[in-house]
């Protein structure tokens, strides 16, 4: 299986989401969607905790790390 990006990963969980939500769903298939939903959630958890390990280690300067907030581009 291959690898997903972290925007896949967040698209389809907004997919189990909006089901979920749907109320159209079985107990059972809520179930099996509210586990596939924690896994993907968990991925992307990673994901955003590994671009900001990277970020930080790629604005620091020398051995001392210094943190930036990014502002959301409008």
């Amino acid at each position: 299986m291959a690898v997903k990006t972290f925007e896949e990963s967040m698209k389809e969980l907004e997919e189990v989401v909006a089901k979920l939500e749907s109320g159209e769903v079985t107990l059972d298939e809520s179930l099996k969607l509210f586990e596939k939903g924690i896994k993907l959630s968990s991925i992307c958890q990673k994901k955003l905790d590994e671009a900001e390990r990277r970020v930080k280690i790629l604005t620091g300067s020398g051995s001392e790390m210094t943190e930036e907030n990014f502002e959301a581009a409008e």
